[in-house]
């Protein structure tokens, strides 16, 4: 099974991702976890230039190198991994694409959505979590995490763009409220990952103690 967790910058993903994966490991189910940008040598190569070269990069630029990113981890990792019968627990995945490429860098939907399809080679997360909190709140525990270091490429943008990312994410969660499942991230922790692992666990159909 194919697990993805999405949301805006501070959301809470890598915390949740992380906590899922000890829940099911303790369950006995082999996972894999990853993250994009990332995931395969290449793709960190990418994660540092998109979220920390000091060069300009342009939205199309931008929307092809996430996409690059993508075919190469979903053909060299999570395809293998899910043949394998691995449970893989993604740190964002197609949903952040039009999310943030999309609603955030206003490039057109459709356009964006056919050529994400086309990088994900057809594969869709059975089960995806969106992290979701207001955008003061998720920049705000961003700021607190890096501290004195300086914010990357997305974080630095002005409260607009958070907010057509958050917008994007809850209109594709309204069009796909089957797969997609919008957890409230402004609780502890603890809280939303009960919530995550009840579903997750119901969804792979194992018991979890």
């Amino acid at each position: 099974m194919f697990i993805t967790i999405e949301g805006i910058e501070g959301g809470g993903k890598t915390t949740q991702v992380g906590l899922l994966a000890v829940a099911l490991e303790r369950a006995n189910v082999a996972v894999r976890v990853t993250r994009e940008p990332g995931g395969t040598k290449l793709g960190e190569e990418v994660r540092a230039l998109l979220l920390h070269s000091t060069t300009g990069v342009g939205r199309l630029a931008e929307l092809f190198l996430v996409l690059a990113d993508r075919a190469e981890h979903v053909e060299c990792l999570i395809k293998p991994a899910l043949r394998a019968g691995e449970v893989v627990l993604c740190d964002r995945f197609g949903d952040s694409t039009l999310a943030y490429q999309a609603y955030g860098r206003e490039l057109p939907l459709d356009d964006v959505r056919a050529m994400e399809s086309m990088a994900r080679q057809g594969l869709l997360p059975d089960l995806t979590f969106v992290l979701d909190c207001p955008i003061a709140i998720g920049l705000a525990r961003t700021r607190r995490r890096r501290g004195r270091a300086a914010a990357d490429r997305f974080e630095g943008e002005d409260a607009s763009f958070h907010e057509r990312v958050r917008q994007g994410f809850l209109a594709l969660a309204r069009e796909d409220p089957r797969r997609i499942h919008v957890v409230d991230g402004t609780r502890e922790a603890s809280e939303v990952h009960r919530e995550i692992l009840a579903v997750s666990a119901e969804k792979l159909g194992v018991h979890v103690p």
